[in-house]
């Protein structure tokens, strides 16, 4: 499932059928139009079906759920609008499964464990803030990590959502004093060079929602030295 498809005009698709098409999104791409008016991903999408069927006319698609700009990875579109609902539910339900690697530096006091905070976001600066009890506006944000590699100067974590919350692991990683590489904005002390952070979206699964069949797809990472060396 994880083979790329086509990576036409740079767009890795890396599973698609008559109802669901799933991309690798690169370091800097948006997914939905946000006020730069930069070509979002969903844009490039619609560009990749309506070239690769000869559509007319406009091209429907939706959007599932969001990546930050600097981070990489899996992002799962609706082709129909008889799909788009019921992914919807999937990932209300928490009926789909999304695996994260992160990197870095700082390696966490405990190996593995789950992570319970309460996230609170600042809309004025884009970010948000971790406690450990219940405040007001707060919604509740947990994850379950584990130390999988470590390398030179890094240490690689792989991570697990169970909530999906604003800068959800970038913030509780913070918080636990293990930023992640180039993450300026929650604490790591210099940026990345294509001003991306060593956040990935990298595996994710689902019972497809209409054929019932398992899906489960894999996303590769950047190319750099970093993740080329957690691939080693």
């Amino acid at each position: 499932m994880s083979k790329i498809i086509s990576n036409k005009s740079n767009l890795q698709v890396l599973y698609e059928d008559n109802h669901i098409i799933i991309v690798n999104k690169r370091v800097g791409d948006i997914v939905q139009a946000d006020k730069t008016g930069d070509k979002p991903l969903s844009e490039v999408v619609k560009d990749y079906i309506k070239d690769k069927y000869n559509k007319p006319g406009n091209v429907y698609l939706g959007v599932t759920h969001r990546l930050d700009r600097p981070t990489t990875g899996i992002v799962v579109f609706a082709k129909t609008s008889k799909v788009l609902p019921r992914l919807n539910k999937l990932f209300s339900d928490k009926k789909i499964n999304k695996t994260y690697w992160a990197v870095v530096k700082q390696i966490p006091e405990k190996e593995k464990t789950t992570l319970i905070h309460w996230l609170k976001k600042n809309p004025k600066n884009n970010k948000s803030t971790a406690y450990n009890t219940e405040i007001k506006d707060s919604k509740k944000a947990i994850l379950h990590y584990e130390v999988i590699k470590q390398l030179n100067n890094y240490f690689l974590l792989e991570v697990n959502l169970e909530t999906g919350r604003h800068h959800q692991i970038r913030c509780q990683l913070s918080s636990i004093g293990s930023s992640i590489k180039g993450d300026l904005k929650y604490g790591f002390d210099r940026s990345n060079i294509d001003g991306g952070i060593h956040l990935h979206s990298r595996k994710i699964e689902f019972t497809h929602p209409v054929s019932n069949e398992d899906i489960s797809v894999l996303a590769s990472t950047p190319q750099d030295p970093i993740w080329d060396a957690c691939n080693n």
